[in-house]
């Protein structure tokens, strides 16, 4: 397995950050020892039964009752009272950390274009192209692209075929809702199968495909509606990792208030929170159609800078930083071409 510093670009700042990768000596010992010498045991450890126990251990259990007694959390992960719905004094466990609110509303202004489309999570970020002409293609290095959507949706197979697609890559000590990146209506909201492997950047590598493998929900938006982006179709697929245990689907058009389940039908709202991942890390990823969407400029620099070292490019033998963006953020325009 490789070993490499893994570095993103600061948005805000611009600055080369050093990233610390969140149990990556179990994860590379996972991923490159038991995974060759142990298949069947690797297969028991990324399963949903184990990634439940892990989670109830670290998050709800024993383990949180005793990380309470020697860790500040909210401290060593850096959350702002500011930004909290909450008092900290509330967020007294690790669960409660890592699914408190925020005052988005506040502090995540969304863009006032409405062709804008936005950052679905605090996370750092990648984007690339199916087309091969592309020069961001990276098909097949995330995933395997009918394995991802489904080999049976053959509609949406068609409808995103060599489009682009943006990789968002949430931390443990990230707010953990995401957010609707579009504004439009739910066409089509499914469920796919799979296991529970690690999100660190040293998997992904290691295992290819591995977003396409976990299991995830799919979320197919029109946005060429009334009050849509008007980006074309936009899928929004929201996968699990190692100690995720659930996406609760917990759509608000106010602020958190009386949150819905997402279904076929519903018009969701651009930078509304849509869901909550519990907890731990995972991954949010867009697919949009080609020719539709074109992305933020200093994002796309950002992948190429030739100062910082990523595990990404390094395993995948092509350039590509991350940027760390902030849920409701601008990250990309819609390109109308109806």
């Amino acid at each position: 397995m490789i070993f490499v510093k893994h570095q993103f670009i600061e948005r805000e700042t611009r600055k080369i950050k050093t990233e610390y990768l969140y149990g990556d000596k179990v994860v590379r010992f996972l991923y490159s020892g038991i995974k060759e010498s142990a298949p069947w045991l690797f297969r028991q450890l990324t399963s949903a039964k184990i990634t439940w126990l892990l989670s109830y251990a670290n998050y709800r259990g024993f383990l949180a009752a005793r990380m309470k007694e020697y860790l500040d959390l909210q401290r060593n992960l850096g959350i702002s009272a500011e930004e909290c719905l909450e008092p900290l004094e509330l967020l007294d466990t690790p669960q409660r950390i890592f699914e408190r609110k925020i005052r988005y509303w506040q502090c995540r202004p969304l863009p006032n274009d409405p062709a804008a489309i936005v950052s679905p999570a605090d996370a750092k970020m990648l984007y690339g192209s199916l087309a091969e002409t592309s020069n961001i293609f990276i098909k097949g290095k995330y995933f395997d692209y009918e394995e991802m959507l489904g080999g049976n949706k053959k509609t949406w197979l068609r409808a995103f075929d060599r489009g682009d697609f943006a990789v968002f890559r949430l931390t443990p000590e990230k707010y953990h809702y995401n957010h609707n990146p579009v504004a439009g209506k739910v066409l089509d909201f499914y469920n796919i199968s799979g296991s529970y492997h690690a999100c660190n950047p040293n998997a992904v590598v290691s295992l290819v495909t591995p977003y396409s493998k976990n299991k995830r929900v799919v979320t197919i938006i029109d946005t060429d509606v009334k009050g849509g982006t008007g980006v074309g179709l936009v899928a929004m697929i929201e996968v699990v990792a190692l100690m995720i245990g659930d996406i609760m689907q917990c759509y608000s058009k106010k602020e958190y208030e009386n949150p819905v389940s997402v279904g076929t039908g519903m018009f969701l709202e651009k930078g509304q929170p849509k869901s909550l991942f519990r907890p731990g890390s995972s991954t949010v990823v867009l697919m949009f159609q080609k020719g539709r969407v074109r992305f933020a400029d200093d994002i796309y620099a950002n992948m190429f800078n030739p100062l910082a070292e990523s595990i990404y490019g390094v395993g995948f033998g092509k350039s590509l930083v991350e940027t760390e963006v902030m849920v409701r953020s601008f990250i990309a325009s819609s390109i109308n071409n109806s």
